[in-house]
């Protein structure tokens, strides 16, 4: 009986203890896909999986942050009851009616009409139309971006902050603890000394553990300037090369118009969530400034449905000539991967543009093991070039556009706080087009059978790579 005594025996005991607590548990805290993945780790390294599930494996939020989500829908939801004049109604049975429906009912925002909407693809120029703005603002400005960093952009963005404040604006900047980690250092102490309110979203490091699983992230980018002009889009307080050797290429819409009380309405519930303060909202939104129909799609884990996935796979499903689709991380779940292929096999024209130069190695090598079964299905694959196409957008026919933060993959489905802006417009449809067509032109358009020939080590690594899916 001495074997029983033995530390070997303890620790095989132990390794395949926790292999059996973990098929047990996993599975009833995960989704399918994410339980594969973890279970396949935890079987072969234990000791080692264990704590990275433990860590990384759950969506977790603290209750208070999934209570003050669910107050803030709410007002929300009572706040738009006295604003049916405003109500943007689409046709019945057409695919704007069915979309708009389905992100009232998860998202909370009904669509609204009035709005004028510009698209802008120019990085300077988004960035110079944001300064300007901040500028002539008279008494607001709210910002929230998941990045800053202290360069040439964050250097004007704060210059224009402190400015503002000095004139007596009121100033809020509203940024994620880790992705804007370097501007929180640079900018945040003079930025409060001028007169700027500057707060960190889900504190990075050891704090974590009060409020959020340690790497979910506030995603967002939103500016709204005196309640009357918003700007959302993929675009950070970063110069376009903070990632050397990937210039970043976005989308950024310029909103005026009703819609732009929606863009005041995240903010608030964002910095609500955050520190518990009620920032006072209007009555009334904006009056019309334009024609186009529009509507916001908060998404994130305090929300009780996967609402940004939902919406794309609903596009994509309900496309009936022409689906366009850019995003610069593509990992998506197995529903969105259906919708693509089944929309393609419809004899739908699916068009994805990704990036050809990626920041993130272990994302683009899972990446590449879905484009088999896209291109077999008949799905065109363009890879941009020479920048790194950071921008994330989706047409469909000529109906429909959505810009934003949300990237096709896991983690913007499932771990961070995102954010789209629908257009039911054809005038906004065209704008996005044309930033298509050009970033089309300037593209690496793959070949079903060339790509099938690419050398098996690529093919196994991809495949590896993909087993991570949920963890990138």
């Amino acid at each position: 009986m001495d074997f029983l005594l033995h530390p070997a025996t303890w620790l095989l005991a132990l390794d395949w203890g926790i292999r059996i607590v973990a098929l047990a548990w996993i599975p009833v805290r995960s989704a399918p896909a994410a339980a594969r993945s973890w279970l396949l780790l935890v079987g072969f390294l234990p000791l080692l999986g264990l704590p990275l599930y433990l860590a990384f494996g759950h969506p977790w939020l603290s209750r208070e942050r999934r209570e003050r989500q669910a107050n803030a829908s709410r007002v929300i939801a009572e706040r738009q009851q006295p604003l049916a004049r405003l109500r943007w109604t689409p046709h019945d049975d057409s695919i704007a009616d069915d979309i708009a429906r389905l992100c009232e009912r998860t998202g909370d925002f009904m669509p609204m009409g009035g709005n004028a909407i510009a698209l802008e693809d120019d990085y300077a120029a988004s960035l110079q139309a944001l300064l300007a703005d901040i500028a002539a603002a008279r008494f607001e400005v709210h910002l929230l971006y998941y990045l800053m960093f202290d360069d040439a952009v964050g250097d004007a963005v704060a210059d224009a902050l402190a400015e503002a404040a000095r004139r007596g604006v009121h100033c809020r900047l509203l940024l994620d603890d880790v992705g804007a980690k370097r501007g929180l250092r640079a900018y945040a102490p003079r930025l409060r000394a001028a007169g700027v309110d500057v707060r960190a979203m889900l504190a990075g490091g050891l704090a974590w553990r009060r409020s959020a699983r340690m790497d979910l992230r506030n995603h967002r980018k939103l500016a709204v300037i005196d309640r009357r002009i918003g700007h959302t889009g993929s675009q950070n307080l970063a110069a376009p090369g903070f990632v050397p050797g990937f210039p970043n290429r976005e989308v950024v819409a310029r909103v005026q118009g009703p819609v732009v009380a929606q863009l005041g309405a995240i903010f608030a519930s964002d910095w609500y969530i955050e520190t518990g303060e009620v920032l006072a909202v209007p009555e009334q939104p904006p009056d019309a400034a334009g024609t186009s129909p529009a509507q916001l799609l908060p998404s994130g884990p305090a929300y009780p449905f996967a609402n940004a996935r939902n919406a794309v796979v609903a596009l994509a499903q309900r496309a009936r000539r022409r689906l366009v689709v850019a995003t610069p991380y593509f990992v998506p779940d197995d529903a969105t991967l259906d919708a693509l292929e089944i929309a393609a096999l419809s004899g739908i024209e699916v068009q994805l543009i990704l990036s050809r130069s990626n920041n993130q190695r272990l994302t683009r090598w899972a990446q590449d093991s879905y484009l088999d079964a896209l291109l077999e299905a008949g799905v065109k694959v363009a890879l941009h070039r020479p920048r790194f196409l950071h921008a994330k957008h989706l047409s469909v026919d000529d109906e429909i556009a959505l810009v934003g933060s949300i990237n096709l993959d896991i983690r913007s489905f499932a771990l961070n706080a995102e954010l789209g802006l629908l257009c039911y417009d054809p005038a906004v449809v065209a704008q996005l087009r044309r930033i298509e067509a050009h970033c089309l032109a300037d593209a690496e358009h793959l070949d079903a059978a060339a790509w099938r020939q690419r050398p098996h080590w690529r093919r196994s690594v991809s495949g590896i790579a993909r087993l991570a899916d949920s963890f990138l």
